[in-house]
């Protein structure tokens, strides 16, 4: 199928983009890389009147230290993620989930705001972005607010985006000292979609679990944090039967789709396979 006829837009500043959000209402739609709105449009799922490009709108791009944050203008596109010395040094997580998705072509497309704001639980930054505690600054026509993470998810394509708000920035604390991270992601073929993943952050002291953060995709109608999971870890011993409790706790709040990558039961199974092995990969790397 092909989309319904639209008409293009290509605003070059954020008020310029607010604006025809706000002109147009309900039948605009943002396009950032386009690899999530436009196979949608064709199978007419959606249907768009206006599409709003924001590819040329600069200001959206970039990453800078400010403080004790990464901050990632929402057009930052994945390859651009894992080739940056910054990212590479403070938000490892971060390149290695980018490396993980879908295949050279889309991550020269693909944008970490667009990942975010598209909110399918089967994309692999919102996990992300629970795991490292981000938030997310949107800006509309009553001016800017910021949105942490764990409030911005509502439901599968529903997110705490207004409909003439725009997502602008991404925020992410730098990683504390002593912190190991993995992204462990389960996919049938290079390029497609997890069938299960988990991200962990774990920092250590000693061997007792200092701070801990994990987040699933795939599992749920949204990307979950594990709160149970990550509450059995702190304060105690790093051992294989602490996993194991992790991992059931992780695998007790999960309701994922059927689908053709595989039922209920086997995608909860590998969403504790792949919160183990995540969990034991940041061990190794915490230092």
């Amino acid at each position: 199928m092909i989309p319904r006829p639209f008409e293009y837009h290509a605003p070059k500043t954020v008020p310029e983009a607010i604006a025809l959000l706000q002109k147009y209402g309900d039948t605009a739609k943002l396009l950032a890389g386009g690899h999530s709105l436009l196979p949608m449009m064709k199978i007419r799922f959606a249907e768009p009147e206006h599409l709003v490009d924001l590819g040329k709108v600069a200001e959206l791009r970039g990453i800078r230290e400010q403080g004790k944050e990464l901050r990632i203008g929402a057009m930052t596109t994945e390859n651009d993620l894992i080739w940056s010395t910054l990212v590479q040094k403070k938000c490892p997580l971060l390149v290695e989930a980018a490396r993980l998705i879908g295949d050279p072509q889309v991550r020269y497309k693909g944008t970490l705001g667009g990942d975010i704001s598209h909110g399918d639980p089967g994309n692999d930054h919102p996990a992300i972005m629970l795991a490292l505690g981000a938030s997310f600054v949107l800006a509309g026509s009553n001016g800017e607010r910021v949105v942490a993470a764990d409030d911005f998810f509502v439901d599968t394509y529903v997110t705490a985006l207004e409909p003439d708000e725009v997502l602008t920035e991404i925020r992410i604390p730098v990683l504390a000292k002593n912190t190991g991270w993995c992204y462990a992601k389960l996919k049938r073929k290079i390029g497609d979609f997890a069938t299960a993943a988990a991200a962990v952050l774990l920092t250590m002291k000693g061997d007792t679990v200092k701070e801990v953060a994990i987040a699933l995709t795939n599992a749920g109608a949204t990307a979950l944090k594990a709160r149970e999971a990550e509450d059995s870890l702190r304060g105690k011993k790093f051992d294989d039967a602490a996993i194991a409790e992790a991992a059931r706790l992780a695998m007790s709040i999960c309701d994922p789709a059927e689908d053709q990558r595989g039922d209920v039961e086997y995608k909860t199974a590998m969403t504790g396979e792949m919160t183990r092995r995540a969990l034991r990969t940041a061990r190794e790397r915490a230092k």
